[in-house]
C-alpha cells in the first residue's frame, strides 16, 4: 500500500470513527460495536465488501486496533501503553454495525419472537411495517409480539443500567421499628418521697447535723423533741403496765402512743424501764437524699408541720413529651433509650410505664413516664434527657427500602425488576415507616425484586412510553 493510500486510509478511519461514535451513542452500543462500525467504514472506503464475511480474517492488513477494543487505531504496527501489540484488522474480517445479541434480523428470522411493527426511536407517533430510518439516520425500534400489550413495561440495556446506577433489592418480611425521638426531664419517683413530721405540738430540742442535698441512711437520727401530749400518753401506758393487768389492759394507752407516731424504740423503753422518756428521737424512714430541711434547734413545731423531706433516688422517672401526631404509635411497654447531655457516652435503657390520659392544650403533647434504675446516683432530678422510643415492633410485614417508593403526592409507585432488563412500574399502598424502611400493604409480595436506585429515571421513561402509546392510535399501526 502506498504512502498516499495509507494517509487516505487513516482519514477514512477518523471520519468513520466519528460517525460511528455518534451513531453508537444514539443506539447505546458497546465499545465492541463501535470497533465493528469503524471497520465497516474502513471497508467501504477501501472499496471492499460491506456485507458480513467469514469471521476468519484473510487478505491484506487494513489497520491496527487497540487490543482491548478501545477506539484507538494505527496504520502501522504499534504497542499499547502496557506493551501489548495492537491487533491487525484484515480485509476479510467480519464487520457489522449491529450487536449480535440485539440483531433484529436474527430474532425476526428465528421465529421465536414476531415483530409487529417498528416505532420511531425518538418517541414520535410514527410507525412502520418494515425496518426504516428516521431523518437523523436512526433505526426504528422493533415492537415484538407481547410487548405492545403492556405499554408501562420498559426495557433498559445493560450498558445503560450500569451508567445510571440501577440497583435492586428483594422485598422482605420484617417488623417495622420506627424510633420516636422526644425531649424528656428526669424527675423523682413520687412513690419514694417521704415527709418527716410530728403529729402533735412539740419543742425541738436538738436537730441532727444534716443539710439539704445530703445522703442519709434509713434509721439515722434526725431530730430530738419534747411533746406534752406524748409524755402524758406515755405516763398512762406505764401506769397501766404497772397495774398488773398486763398489756391487755394497757391496749388503749398503747394505741394512743402509736397514733401520735411515737417510735417503736421509745415504746419499748417504756415497757422495759417503766419510765416515760423526757424526749423522743425521730429517725429517717428511708435512705435517700434530703430534699428539704425545715427543722431548727429550739423551734416550736406545729402538728403536721414538715421537718424533713427525703427522697429515695435509687429509682427515678423520666417524663417525656410526645407530640399528639406521634402518640398513636407509642404503646405501654415500648423500649426506650435515654441519653443525658451532661453524661456523654452514658445510655440508659427502660420502657414506657405509663401514658398520661390527657393532652396539654398549649403544646399539644402527651406525657409518658419511663422508669429507670439509678443505683449509682448519676441521674439527678430536673436533668434534661433525650428519649428515643422504639415503636412499631409488631408482627412481620412486607417491607422495602424508602428509596424504592416514588411518592408523587397522590399515589406511591415502585419499579419492579422483571429480569432481562425489563422494568414495570406498579402502584402500591404504603403503611408504617421505620428506619429507612417502609411497609407495603398492597401491590408487592415478598420476594419480588424492586429498583432502589435510578428508579425515577425508569419511571419517567415508563410514563413517556405510556403517553406515546396513548397518542399512537390504532390506525397508525400496520
Amino acid at each position: 500500500m502506498s504512502r498516499l493510500g495509507s494517509f487516505f486510509t487513516l482519514a477514512v478511519l477518523a471520519a468513520g470513527g466519528g460517525a460511528a461514535g455518534y451513531w453508537a451513542g444514539q443506539r447505546d452500543l458497546s465499545v465492541a460495536a463501535v470497533v465493528r462500525s469503524v471497520q465497516t467504514v474502513a471497508m467501504r472506503a477501501l472499496g471492499g465488501e460491506t456485507e458480513p464475511m467469514s469471521s476468519a480474517g484473510s487478505g491484506a492488513v487494513l489497520y491496527y486496533r487497540h487490543p482491548d477494543g478501545d477506539p484507538v487505531y494505527s496504520a502501522t504496527p504499534r504497542q499499547a501503553d502496557d506493551g501489548r501489540d495492537f491487533m491487525a484488522v484484515l480485509a476479510g474480517e467480519d464487520v457489522s454495525f449491529d450487536e449480535p445479541a440485539d440483531t433484529t434480523a436474527v430474532e425476526a428470522n428465528s421465529g421465536e419472537r414476531e415483530v409487529l411493527y417498528y416505532r420511531n426511536p425518538m418517541g414520535l407517533p410514527d410507525t412502520s411495517p418494515t425496518p426504516k430510518k428516521d431523518s437523523m439516520g436512526m433505526d426504528y425500534i422493533p415492537v415484538y409480539d407481547g410487548e405492545d400489550d403492556d405499554s408501562a413495561t420498559v426495557t433498559v440495556s445493560a450498558g445503560r443500567r450500569q451508567r445510571t446506577g440501577v440497583k435492586t433489592v428483594l422485598a422482605t418480611k420484617t417488623a417495622i421499628v420506627r424510633p420516636v425521638r422526644v425531649p424528656g426531664t428526669v424527675t423523682l419517683d413520687e412513690r419514694r418521697v417521704s415527709v418527716v413530721s410530728i403529729r402533735t405540738e412539740a419543742f425541738l430540742e436538738e436537730v441532727a447535723d444534716i443539710t439539704t442535698g445530703q445522703m442519709i441512711e434509713q434509721g439515722e437520727p434526725l431530730v430530738r423533741f419534747y411533746a406534752k401530749e406524748i409524755a402524758a400518753a406515755g405516763a398512762l401506758y406505764a401506769a397501766d403496765l404497772k397495774s398488773g393487768a398486763g398489756k391487755a389492759a394497757a391496749g388503749g394507752s398503747l394505741q394512743r402512743l402509736e397514733n401520735l407516731g411515737v417510735p417503736v424504740e421509745a415504746i419499748a423503753e417504756i415497757e422495759n424501764s417503766g419510765k416515760v422518756p423526757i424526749s423522743v428521737t425521730l429517725t429517717a424512714p428511708r435512705s435517700g437524699v434530703v430534699l428539704e430541711r425545715m427543722a431548727v434547734d429550739g423551734m416550736m413545731a406545729e402538728a403536721g408541720e414538715t421537718l424533713f423531706q427525703i427522697a429515695d433516688v435509687s429509682t427515678i422517672w423520666v417524663i417525656a413529651d410526645v407530640p399528639e401526631y406521634e402518640l398513636g404509635s407509642v404503646r405501654t411497654g415500648d423500649k426506650a433509650t435515654i441519653s443525658i447531655r451532661s453524661l456523654p457516652g452514658k445510655v440508659f435503657q427502660g420502657e414506657v410505664g405509663l401514658i398520661h390520659p390527657e393532652i396539654e392544650s398549649q403544646t399539644r403533647t402527651a406525657r409518658l413516664r419511663i422508669e429507670l434504675p439509678n443505683p449509682d446516683g448519676l441521674l439527678l432530678a430536673n436533668m434534661y434527657a433525650e428519649v428515643e422510643i422504639a415503636t412499631g415492633g409488631g408482627g412481620a410485614v412486607v417491607t422495602v427500602p424508602d428509596s424504592a417508593v416514588i411518592d408523587t403526592g397522590d399515589r406511591q409507585v415502585v419499579i419492579l425488576d422483571r429480569g432481562e432488563g425489563r422494568f414495570e412500574p406498579r402502584n402500591v399502598k404504603v403503611g408504617a415507616r421505620g428506619e429507612d424502611m417502609v411497609e407495603i400493604m398492597e401491590g408487592v409480595a415478598e420476594g419480588e425484586r424492586l429498583v432502589v436506585s435510578a428508579n425515577f429515571l425508569i419511571d419517567a421513561e415508563s410514563n413517556l412510553k405510556a403517553a406515546i402509546s396513548a397518542l399512537t392510535s390504532a390506525e397508525t399501526r400496520p
